[in-house]
């Protein structure tokens, strides 16, 4: 084991690394947290794993992807306001990119046969993708009845009587909040990581290391910060009301940043109540075709709004020209999704950096979270319809063929997720395939 502090890295050296991750961050949330343990707390050193889990804690109590808000976090601490903004920017810029590059292309040969059979293949991975999730954080979360009643009436609420997902929010909230008082016992949270006492030699950032001066509390910062945020937000929303559609973009997107706890998941059926039911900005299948190609890319899977962004630009004719309109339709709907990170860890880093005790999940958190269980379960569910019954629609759900391929797809990719424990892109690229062959040879 090394016993020499590394050596600060210079700004350049922090962007050339931020850049790297920007494209090998793929595996979901879980596997972005590891890749950057494993080269900044063994690796490098820049970063002891007690202020690494100190960090990652704050970062899984707040609205939004925790994994971007980490990187941030750790770049602030190292390099002050541009380090934030750099690493903030750089880890999600590539999927922005692709993701951008494939909604055109998308639009342009959607409509193609094979490329219509290799989605045929992807759609049923989706519904087993989101299902498994659901399974994976409900194992995880829901340890007493209490907890999977409120999953369950969450599915309730949503699947059968259409309650919006901030209003499920706000009663898991409150259901916390009473629990908390009358059965604390039963609303008890972890931090959802278990913090390891390996040790890995001195880090820069080390477990003893005082916050650096940027990084001090004081009101004066908290109101600068928050000005300065808000302002930002105000004068692009302000640069894009000449265009309805963007600036209605702008602020759907905004509340949705503010309503991502319990990771993309989790907000997915909100962005769809939204994108798709109320602003019509792409369809059902639409979004499920996004959502397959946000699992296949990197960066954080909240990335799915730059494929809602961009369609909605070209179905609203934001501009012209289709590509200015889906491009600007992505812009506007990824900075309004990631301007309030920026925010939650420029503005509460001192916060956080001034306790440096361990943070723990509050009632009406662990109360959300079982929530979002639920959620999650719903998303499934209208997406398993939506594929099994492919012509079926609110009035008549079960109307047209039923879609056997697509259930059997299904039922194999989570069990290969589940059982096999298979990578979600090997299963992705596994059941584009099959949907390819299906339509060569069966279609």
């Amino acid at each position: 084991m090394d016993t020499a502090r590394p050596s600060p890295p210079s700004l350049g050296t922090a962007l050339r690394y931020w850049f790297k991750l920007g494209f090998i961050s793929f595996g979901g949330p879980a596997g972005q947290i590891a890749i950057m343990h494993q080269e900044l707390v063994e690796k490098r050193r820049w970063i002891s794993e007690r202020r690494f889990l100190h960090a990652l804690n704050y970062c899984m109590l707040l609205p939004g992807p925790e994994a971007t808000q980490l990187a941030i976090y750790i770049a602030w601490l190292m390099h002050g306001v541009r380090g934030a903004v750099v690493a903030g920017v750089l880890f999600f810029l590539p999927a922005f990119l692709l993701l951008s590059l494939l909604a055109g292309i998308y639009l342009t040969w959607g409509s193609v046969p094979l490329v219509q059979g290799v989605f045929h293949g992807i759609k049923p991975a989706v519904v087993a993708i989101v299902l498994y999730a659901a399974w994976r954080i409900g194992s995880k979360t829901l340890n007493n009845a209490v907890l999977w009643s409120l999953a369950g009436l969450a599915f309730v609420a949503m699947f059968f009587f259409g309650v919006g997902f901030p209003w499920i929010v706000l009663a898991a909230a409150l259901a916390g909040v009473a629990g908390g008082r009358l059965a604390p016992h039963l609303f008890r949270g972890g931090d959802g990581h278990g913090a390891s006492n390996a040790r890995y030699g001195p880090a820069l950032i080390d477990d003893d290391t005082p916050s650096p001066a940027h990084a001090a509390f004081s009101w004066n910062r908290l109101a600068l910060t928050t000005a300065a945020c808000f302002g930002i937000g105000a004068a692009t929303l302000f640069a894009v009301s000449g265009e309805d559609t963007l600036r209605v973009m702008g602020a759907f997107f905004t509340q949705a940043a503010f309503l991502t706890i319990g990771g993309a998941y989790a907000v997915l059926p909100y962005v769809y109540q939204g994108a798709v039911e109320h602003h019509g900005w792409l369809t059902g299948p639409q979004m499920m075709d996004g959502l397959a190609l946000g699992e296949t890319t990197p960066g954080p899977l909240i990335m799915v709004v730059t494929w809602v962004g961009y369609l909605g630009g070209v179905t609203k004719a934001v501009f012209d020209a289709p590509a200015a309109a889906g491009l600007a339709g992505a812009a506007v709907a990824t900075f309004f999704t990631f301007l309030p990170s920026f925010w939650f860890i420029l503005a509460g880093g001192p916060f956080v950096e001034a306790t440096r005790d361990e943070l723990k999940f509050t009632a009406p958190l662990t109360a959300i979270t079982a929530a979002v269980v639920g959620v999650i379960l719903n998303l499934a569910a209208f997406f398993a319809w939506h594929t099994f019954w492919p012509q079926g629609t609110p009035a008549a759900p079960f109307a047209g063929p039923f879609d056997g391929f697509a259930v059997v797809v299904a039922i194999a990719s989570f069990v290969a997720l589940w059982k096999a424990r298979i990578d979600v892109i090997k299963v992705i690229g596994a059941c584009a395939l099959l949907g390819l062959a299906y339509a060569l040879f069966f279609a």
